[in-house]
């Protein structure tokens, strides 16, 4: 129960609750205009209060008091104190108060606590009893963070963070894209691939992370960007800003291309990228020769893989059993580690046959889709391509790394097992699209929108596995 002064100084009594941090109404009981009036509204409330329903006792006052006690508590002000030290705190120790912006840092912690818009974060703020900045200060937060370069002081701070509590030796990377609702392009916003299949307007963003997932170095680009073309850029933005050589890049498949390895190598980097399965039979044209299809659970083969495609050269000689050992003296090919797991060829042997089955039923006529896999056109009839099904099902189960750091120096299960760690730049876009509903963005400048992916990707909440819950 609840009773609130009206505006002619009578007292409503009503039945409420809290819903998401919110008080709502359940009914409105009646109004007071003397103690007499408010003491029988108060027994009536507490008549329609569900049966078995307690009351808290609040500062000593009785849950049943007399007739002409009623037992209300005047709320004067609210305030979640612990909450917003604890992440004033985290704020701090992160080294992101080298941001001297008191609205800043309130808009920032605001999003922790519940994702929503910067005028809406004032209502966050005042739920939480602090005295927050006005609106308008609040809109100039991202002005300011253009013209003072908070960018650049943020990613000092996550640095310095990040090489004080671990290291950066080892830096992971990943794309992902942030969608507008908006039906024109510009020249940052564009439509381009999207795994979620949407054909909204878009950004691509880059985020370099360290090993525990830590965000080093962010970067946005049009959303027709091929993911390829984003690595270099944000790799070499990362190493100029903190004068950095010597450290081990990791990217997925997406990343593989000459041009990015041969770059990252030039500079002086190692790398480790996840390989493609179609490059699986000339890498491992020997074993093929010599073994035929048969593999292990969890058998490793070290060889070497061509610099550029598909090229014999670079390429290991199937007519000796052995596979080379990579060295740095292979000017015309990269290191190559290939993995058998049985589990893996359980689950691909599983996708391929639904892929076998739904394109037979095109080929039957029993199913109208556009061409899947493993279906061809020969003179105007289709048909299934039998021989790439086949070269396929020979490679389920395999998965490849192609890296420039010699065995060794680092051996096989190592480069494994630091390119299974991307998953937590995973984890980090996951937080930013999710928990801190970072899209759609409603920006429409490059300016606006460069800073807002800025401050949802590089957010303080990923020094932790997950983000702050709402009071209730």
């Amino acid at each position: 129960m609840r009773k609130s002064p009206g505006r002619s100084g009578a007292v409503k009594v009503q039945i409420a609750e809290r819903r998401a941090g919110r008080d709502v109404v359940l009914e409105h009981v009646g109004t007071a205009h003397d103690d007499a009036e408010l003491a029988a509204l108060m027994a009536v409330a507490r008549g329609k209060l569900h049966p078995g329903q307690g009351e808290l006792t609040l500062d000593g006052v009785s849950p049943h008091p007399a007739e002409d006690q009623p037992s209300t508590v005047d709320i004067t002000s609210k305030s979640n104190a612990v909450l917003w030290q604890v992440l004033q705190a985290a704020y701090t120790d992160l080294g992101f108060d080298v941001v001297d912006d008191e609205a800043f840092a309130q808009l920032v912690l605001a999003r922790l606590i519940e994702p929503t818009s910067k005028a809406d974060s004032l209502r966050v703020l005042r739920e939480l009893g602090i005295t927050h900045a006005s609106l308008r200060t609040m809109f100039r937060s991202l002005q300011r963070a253009g013209e003072r370069d908070y960018r650049s002081l943020i990613a000092d701070a996550c640095f310095t963070h990040a090489a004080s509590v671990g290291d950066i030796s080892l830096c992971l990377y990943d794309v992902t894209t942030l969608y507008f609702e908006a039906e024109d392009e510009d020249a940052l916003r564009k439509v381009g691939y999207s795994k979620e299949r949407r054909v909204d307007p878009q950004v691509v963003v880059g985020l370099l992370v360290d090993r525990n997932g830590f965000p080093l170095e962010i970067g946005c680009f049009e959303g027709n960007k091929a993911e390829t073309l984003t690595l270099i850029p944000i790799v070499n933005q990362f190493r100029q800003r903190h004068s950095l050589e010597g450290f081990v890049v990791v990217a997925d498949a997406g990343m593989l291309s000459a041009t990015n390895l041969r770059e990252l190598d030039d500079a002086g980097l190692h790398f480790i990228v996840g390989s493609r399965t179609t490059k699986a039979p000339v890498d491992l044209e020997s074993h093929f020769r010599w073994h035929g299809d048969a593999f292990h659970d969890g058998q490793v083969i070290d060889t070497i893989t061509p610099r550029h495609g598909r090229a014999k050269a670079g390429a290991s000689d199937p007519m000796v059993k052995a596979e080379p050992i990579w060295s740095e003296a292979h000017e015309s090919s990269w290191r190559a580690v290939w993995a058998y797991s049985a589990k893996r060829a359980v689950r691909d042997n599983r996708t391929l046959t639904l892929q076998e089955e739904r394109a037979r039923d095109v080929v039957a006529g029993d199913k109208a889709a556009r061409t899947p896999r493993f279906v061809k056109t020969v003179s105007g009839s289709r048909k299934i391509d039998e021989a790439s099904l086949a070269r396929v099902r020979r490679l389920v189960g395999l998965k490849g790394y192609v890296t420039n750091i010699p065995a060794s120096v680092m051996p096989a299960a190592e480069v494994m097992s630091s390119y299974h760690d991307l998953w937590h730049v995973e984890q980090s876009f996951r937080m930013s699209k999710t928990d801190l509903r970072a899209r759609p963005i409603f920006h429409h400048t490059r300016d606006a929108i460069r800073k807002r992916t800025s401050r949802s990707c590089s957010h303080p909440s990923r020094s932790a596995a997950t983000s702050t819950p709402r009071p209730g």
